[in-house]
């Protein structure tokens, strides 16, 4: 009973700071957004009602993205009028113990990273899919119609295709190069060129074809030849350099990254950006760890806001690096997009297995 009560008491408490905070956070990031963006609102002439309307449906991927360092601001927060109002103290005499404190706020941020992730997936993405409409069509007239891919690759069965133009949105190419190897892919037994090419129905028709045969050393001119391509043009508008992959849904991503590795693409950058978004869900729990570790070391609540803020800014830095090095190919993918989190619990875990004892709770 004494542990349920403590319990509420803790959760409604940093519900109340967690909520205040969030609020502050995510009123900054609208305003400095919204100068950064008035300009290109107005040069376009958007209503009022336009621009509500793109704040709003992005509010939820800012959520998102600040609940992190929110969480961790919060919970140092909570805890530091804890320790000020001696009820850290009154814990401990009572019993209480850092580990048990511990253990309620771990599992009190096991839940928010699961309402991250879920809040993240559903309404963050459907958000996002609106504030991209309104960017690319009412504000920078990029209609996804008129999107032009370029340098495009794909490999199916023994054929590696080359397109100079993709038009994604009408299925359609230009300027191809299509080079059939043999079953060992060690030679090239044709290469065929055309200067445009149309995708319907599993086949690609391709117009004013030349095709070189490397063996008998002949060159062939056809005005149109038909090959058998499953490729859909469309698939290549999920990987626009233009586009976040992580702004994907979970599983729409999943069944791109099949796709294009089944074609012989690479997925090293999607299968990062796969991993982020579980890898950003669950780095709240990371912070609930380093705010822990914070308050053994001080109970100063300006020092500890300001190593925080700080803290967060390196966790960005090493979550960004590993994105990268997991994007690159130099850590797996999985490596890459958790080194942050694994770091940081490192680092602070370690802090709290080593004064985790009655006599640590509330020290300064």
């Amino acid at each position: 009973m004494r542990i349920r009560t403590l319990s509420t008491y803790l959760f409604r408490q940093n519900l109340f700071l967690l909520l205040t905070t969030l609020a502050a956070g995510a009123a900054l990031y609208i305003m400095a957004d919204l100068f950064d963006r008035l300009d290109d609102f107005m040069e376009a002439g958007l209503g009022l009602g336009v621009v509500a309307t793109y704040f709003a449906a992005k509010l939820p991927l800012i959520i998102s993205q600040i609940m992190p360092a929110v969480f961790l601001v919060s919970m140092v927060i909570q805890l530091c009028l804890m320790a000020r109002s001696r009820e850290l103290l009154a814990l401990r005499a009572g019993g209480v113990s850092l580990g048990a404190l511990s253990r309620f706020f771990l599992a009190y941020a096991l839940l928010w990273c699961l309402i991250q992730m879920a809040f993240s997936q559903l309404v963050g993405v459907y958000g996002q899919q609106i504030v991209r409409s309104i960017w690319s069509e009412q504000v920078r007239g990029n209609i996804v119609e008129k999107k032009v891919l370029r340098n495009i690759w794909f490999r199916e069965g023994n054929l590696v295709v080359e397109a100079a133009q993709l038009f994604p949105a009408k299925r359609e190419a230009q300027d191809l190069s299509i080079y059939e190897m043999s079953e060992d892919r060690q030679s090239l037994i044709r290469l065929i060129t055309a200067e445009s090419a149309v995708a319907l129905a599993g086949q690609w028709t391709l117009s004013k074809v030349r095709v070189l045969d490397p063996i008998n050393f002949t060159v062939e001119t056809l005005p149109e030849m038909t090959l058998h391509l499953k490729q859909d043009p469309r698939t290549f508008l999920q990987i626009d350099p233009d586009v976040d992959p992580a702004s994907l849904p979970m599983w729409q991503l999943s069944r791109v990254i099949q796709r294009l590795d089944a074609s012989g693409s690479n997925v090293e950058r999607l299968r990062t950006a796969w991993h982020m978004n579980w890898a950003y869900a669950f780095s709240i729990l990371a912070m609930a760890v380093l705010a822990l570790a914070l308050v053994t070391m001080s109970e100063n609540i300006y020092l500890n806001i300001g190593l925080s803020l700080l803290l967060i800014f390196i966790y960005y830095v090493i979550y960004m690096v590993g994105v990268t090095l997991g994007q690159k190919g130099m850590l797996t993918p999985w490596t890459g997009a958790w080194l942050g989190n694994i770091l940081f619990c490192l680092v602070a875990g370690g802090r709290l297995a080593w004064l985790a004892r009655p006599s640590t709770l509330g020290r300064s």
